[in-house]
């Protein structure tokens, strides 16, 4: 891989581990078209990378990621063709986690809201800090949960109770959501580091061909759900960046005051 070709991931290695850290702390490593694009691309070339026989992400600080950049969601609201010329790259994005053969670790370190959890929970295991947060809160911010999250939370955790927390935007902790199943555990955050690294060695010594194909065998039907419901979300998702719920919601984000929403 050619490392040098990312500016908002920063990567490491421990034999045939690869450890790739979101790296934009000062703004809690929300995703930005940037980081989005390299993110795209970040699960193909792990796929052809044969030194990588896993993927662990996480992110730099004391957040996974806080989800989408408020002030590209302005720029999306201000020029909409921004977020149509997104939808491509953002279901590639979701296709490529699931497409690629490599184990991929999610360590969450922290908050993993919106797009941030969706990576998170695409991933083949999801070990999170306890005190860590995890949200889908699209709704709060008048968006539609249209970028992966209407795909995955059910598969996780049944139609209902995804409803309730896409409906509503409410936050789990990391020890709330492993104990309904929408992550594989959650460790005190002084043991995450020895928990995930140990998961990490266990896989990457494993056969790899055996471990790779059985990945591929069960995101079959996962990429059939995907391919249902993606287009549908991400239209749905263009729509509500259009509506008056949208802007008032990104400006009482930057006033730092609760929304009102009006149906329009």
């Amino acid at each position: 891989m050619q490392f040098s070709t990312y500016s908002s991931i920063e990567f490491r290695r421990d034999g045939r581990v690869l450890y790739a850290t979101f790296n934009r702390p000062d703004t809690l490593n929300s995703m930005d078209g940037e980081m989005q694009c390299e993110l795209a691309r970040l699960f193909p070339d792990v796929a052809r990378d044969p030194e990588t026989n896993v993927l662990v992400i996480t992110g730099a600080g004391r957040t996974f990621s806080a989800g989408g950049d408020i002030e590209y969601m302005q720029r999306m609201i201000d020029r909409p063709e921004i977020f149509l010329e997104g939808m491509a790259p953002g279901k590639q994005l979701l296709h490529s986690i699931l497409d690629c053969p490599k184990p991929i670790i999610a360590k969450v370190n922290g908050p993993a809201i919106g797009l941030g959890a969706t990576i998170a929970l695409f991933c083949d295991l999801i070990i999170a800090a306890d005190h860590a947060k995890i949200a889908d809160p699209h709704v709060k911010i008048g968006y539609v949960a249209g970028d992966g999250g209407a795909a995955i939370w059910p598969q996780l955790i049944g139609y209902a109770r995804a409803k309730e927390y896409l409906l509503l935007g409410d936050t789990l902790t990391g020890e709330q959501a492993a104990s309904i199943g929408l992550i594989n555990r959650a460790v005190p955050a002084a043991d995450l580091d020895k928990v995930v690294d140990e998961f990490a060695q266990r896989l990457a010594s494993g056969a790899p061909r055996a471990v790779q194909w059985t990945k591929l065998a069960v995101n079959i039907r996962l990429k059939e759900v995907v391919n249902a419901v993606i287009d549908a979300s991400f239209a749905y998702e263009a729509l509500s960046n259009l509506t008056k719920d949208h802007q008032e919601a990104v400006n009482a984000f930057r006033d730092k005051r609760p929304p009102l929403f009006t149906g329009e």
